[in-house]
This record gives structure tokens, C-alpha cells and sequence, in this order.
């Protein structure tokens, strides 16, 4: 039965923590993006703004996202699966990267487990690594972040462990 678990993705780097001036700068572009469309976020009734962007694999190009919220939010939109569903709707179908820039005081904000499952839908056998920022108060499109300002590198397989696929690797 040990054969059952060989099908099972594993992440393809550890989660650890670094600063943002230590990221390259196709990664710091990535969350540079979720943090501008997150300030365009429909949240009237939670306030709770997210900013989300994934870099398609064909060309390069970053989609983004933000949050819009319903008055009855089961049609809400998280700001991952916005940016996703723009991409796919523009023809892109695999993504080298994921970013998600939100505000929560002393923690990262990651996907919601709906929008993880979405997000692997589009992996594939392939990780991808997801960053994860604070939009901290006060900061603005000019300068979102500082070179000190933590960012939690991760990916969607350390997100999602043994997540639903129906896929034969």
C-alpha cells in the first residue's frame, strides 16, 4: 500500500521567513503589484483589503487581483481567484509565482482553503512558491515596503498538503 503515497506532491522549498530586501526583483515586482491592486479592494463590510498577483508562465505577465466583497458574501471574490481568473480569461494557464499582500497585525495573511484548492488547480507537478506580505498602515503605492519588512516565502504544496488532484504524475 506504501505505493498509494508516492502519487502525493511535496513542496520543493522549506517555508521560512526573509526580508524584503533580500528578495530578487521579479519577486519584489510581484508583491509591488498586490499591494497597488489591493488598495483598489471592494470591502465595504469587512474593511479587510487583499492584494494578489501571479506571474504566467508564457510570458512573463503578472496578473492581479483584489478583493470584492457582496452584501451577501457567498458571491464575494477573493483577490487570488480574481487575479487567476483574469489570467485564464486572457489565455494563460501556468503560473511561475504567486504573491498576497493583506493587513493583519503580527501575522501573514495566506489563501483562504478555497482559494489554495484554486491555486492548485494551475500547479500542476509543479510547486509554485507564494510570498506573502503586510501591507502595513500608512504605507502607500510609493513606498509599500521597507528592505527590513518581513515576507513569508512558501508555495502551494506547503499551503495545501496532499491537496485534491486527480492528475497521473
Amino acid at each position: 500500500m506504501a505505493h498509494l503515497i508516492k502519487r502525493f506532491a511535496t513542496p520543493s522549498k522549506p517555508e521560512l521567513v526573509v526580508t524584503y530586501g533580500s528578495l530578487d526583483a521579479d519577486v519584489q515586482e510581484l508583491l509591488l503589484s498586490a499591494f497597488t491592486v489591493r488598495l483598489r479592494a471592494y470591502a465595504p463590510y469587512s474593511n479587510f483589503k487583499v492584494g494578489a498577483t501571479f506571474r504566467g508562465k508564457a510570458r512573463g505577465e503578472i496578473f492581479s487581483g483584489c478583493n470584492v466583497e457582496n452584501s451577501c458574501f457567498s458571491p464575494s471574490s477573493c483577490a487570488e481567484r480574481t487575479a487567476l481568473t483574469k489570467a485564464i480569461s486572457e489565455g494563460e494557464r501556468e503560473f511561475l509565482a504567486g504573491a498576497v499582500v493583506a493587513y493583519q497585525p503580527d501575522v501573514f495573511t495566506t489563501p483562504c482553503g478555497v482559494c489554495r484548492q484554486f491555486i492548485r488547480e494551475f500547479t500542476s507537478d509543479n510547486d509554485m512558491p507564494i510570498y506573502v506580505a503586510q501591507a502595513r498602515e500608512g504605507r502607500t503605492a510609493e513606498t509599500p515596503f521597507a528592505n527590513e519588512d518581513p515576507v513569508l516565502c512558501t508555495s502551494i504544496f506547503n499551503l495545501l498538503p496532499n491537496s485534491f488532484h486527480t492528475y497521473q504524475i
